[in-house]
């Protein structure tokens, strides 16, 4: 009688080869990593929502969840224009290992000012400028420019709430602690932040190199000067609302500088008008 060959032994679950991982549905962006904190909790997120909205960049709940306290939460978020994802427990799990109750908010590491608060101390800063940053991406370059801003004495900051670096320890480190005093106005829409500034008598300046010579131009102060992100430079729905364009005569065939010299440059020329 012939026998049958013997069957392979099935390896163990520890020595498996590895499978390829399947492809998952696309999912809310949660901003991992550089600096990120997290507050978790049902009880927590909701103080912290009534103490200090200002922090939250995002709050994500758990899906499926609709009792009475993820609703007041939600609601709150929806108040002060929070953006809420509702997300799988996976997801809540990579933000926070530990119990967050299906519900964990994304803080950033300053309070944000209020920006007419930032608009009416304009006039009282050693350099009365306000820093607008249009889509900057780079945390490298906001702390860059949040330290040249705080060395020079200009008033502050105003970012995006969305499209622009966050600011966490990356931008923290790259400020040498400047973020920690420099005030930071975060805005929904860039736009009507400049409108504001205008109305409150600021000029408002753009960085472009096709504007008028950073050097001979007449510039009047106080003023907000806005910079453009890496790739784009200044969007063209927010440089509309720029009233003066001035620009850094290079004097070698180069194309450009960096969005953090750029600011250097500038805001020490503004810091001798």
């Amino acid at each position: 009688m012939n026998e049958r060959p013997a069957r392979p032994q099935r390896p163990q679950r520890d020595d498996r080869p590895d499978r390829a991982p399947r492809a998952e549905a696309a999912e809310p962006s949660a901003e991992s990593g550089d600096g990120k904190s997290v507050t978790a909790g049902r009880n927590p997120v909701r103080e912290l929502l009534e103490s200090a909205p200002k922090r939250i960049d995002a709050v994500y709940v758990r899906k499926g969840q609709r009792d009475a306290k993820v609703q007041e939460i939600v609601a709150l978020a929806d108040e002060n224009r929070i953006k809420v994802q509702f997300v799988d427990d996976m997801f809540l799990r990579r933000l926070h290992a530990g119990t967050h109750q299906g519900v964990v908010a994304v803080t950033a590491a300053v309070e944000y000012a209020d920006l007419d608060t930032l608009i009416a101390s304009v006039a009282g800063a050693p350099l009365p400028v306000i820093v607008a940053l249009d889509q900057v991406q780079d945390p490298g370059n906001m702390g860059a420019i949040a330290r040249t801003a705080w060395a020079l004495g200009a008033a502050g900051l105003i970012v995006p709430r969305h499209g622009g670096a966050y600011i966490g320890s990356g931008a923290m480190r790259a400020s040498a602690g400047a973020l920690h005093h420099l005030p930071v106005a975060r805005v929904t829409n860039m736009s009507q932040a400049l409108d504001a500034c205008a109305e409150a008598g600021l000029s408002i300046l753009c960085a472009d190199a096709e504007g008028d010579n950073l050097y001979t131009a007449s510039v009047r102060l106080p003023a907000v000067l806005v910079l453009g992100g890496e790739e784009k430079g200044v969007r063209h729905g927010v440089g509309k609302h720029c009233q003066q364009r001035l620009a850094i005569p290079l004097k070698r065939g180069f194309d450009s500088l960096n969005v953090g010299q750029a600011a250097a440059i500038c805001l020490a020329r503004l810091g001798q008008l």
